[in-house]
């Protein structure tokens, strides 16, 4: 089965408006992992606007499923990367001042950079991850970083879901079948929600993980955090 990655920069968001320690990000990582999440994710960004340095290493040693750290690989990212060890790194291309990563790599144009990022951590025992659009020469250069694993950047697919489901997922099936052609595994996130995510998972081979944030955190205000956990596991059990 798809393994579901719950992204926790909103509980920090939240936390973070108001100052303080509340909600506790600790605690709500904790949870989520207890309530059935296979991973957590963070993406800390240069202005700590929502997940914090501190944030990072204060997770890192109390859950027990996967740990996933996003982020552009500045030298303050990859040293905090190295510093904590996390089970994977997902390295996407946002400027730092960027709300929300809205646009996959360019693996022709940047693949001296990321080729050296990406051994990097590999050798320090990382799995690597490369956010990126579904343009079939991206995903086949992505290979030559040295990447194990892409993860597509499903908002076009979210966009276009309620005109034509079928129309929407086809360069996302196309996408994926590239990549398994080429030795490359596939995860996926942004947009992805309780509407859209049964279809996708159903629709895209050998999908080994998705990580949800925005949408999940915002339906755990309705419904609370471990009935939609739950929820989503049931859309990716399908």
């Amino acid at each position: 089965m798809t393994r579901l990655s719950v992204n926790i920069n909103k509980i920090a968001t939240l936390r973070n408006a108001r100052g303080g320690f509340i909600p506790d990000v600790t605690k709500a990582a904790i949870y989520c992992e207890m309530f059935g999440a296979q991973g957590i994710t963070v993406h800390p960004r240069p202005d700590e606007r929502h997940i914090t340095r501190a944030d990072v290493f204060a997770i890192r040693p109390l859950i027990k499923t996967e740990f996933n750290i996003e982020g552009y690989p500045s030298p303050e990212f990859i040293q905090l990367v190295m510093s904590v060890k996390p089970h994977q790194v997902t390295l996407v291309p946002d400027p730092p001042g960027a709300i929300t990563s809205n646009a996959g790599w360019d693996t022709i144009k940047n693949k001296k950079f990321l080729k050296e990022v990406v051994s990097n951590f590999q050798k320090a025992g990382i799995r690597t991850s490369i956010f990126i659009d579904t343009d079939l020469e991206n995903i086949k250069n992505a290979v030559e970083t040295g990447t194990q694993r892409i993860e597509l950047y499903t908002e076009p697919y979210a966009a276009n879901y309620a005109a034509n489901r079928d129309m929407a997922v086809e360069p996302f099936v196309k996408a994926a079948e590239v990549a398994q052609q080429v030795g490359l595994e596939i995860n996926a996130g942004h947009d992805l929600s309780l509407e859209n995510l049964w279809f996708f998972a159903r629709c895209i081979p050998h999908l080994k993980e998705v990580s949800i944030g925005h949408a999940l955190i915002s339906d755990a205000l309705y419904f609370g955090l471990e009935k939609t956990i739950q929820q989503y596991l049931q859309q990716l059990k399908g």
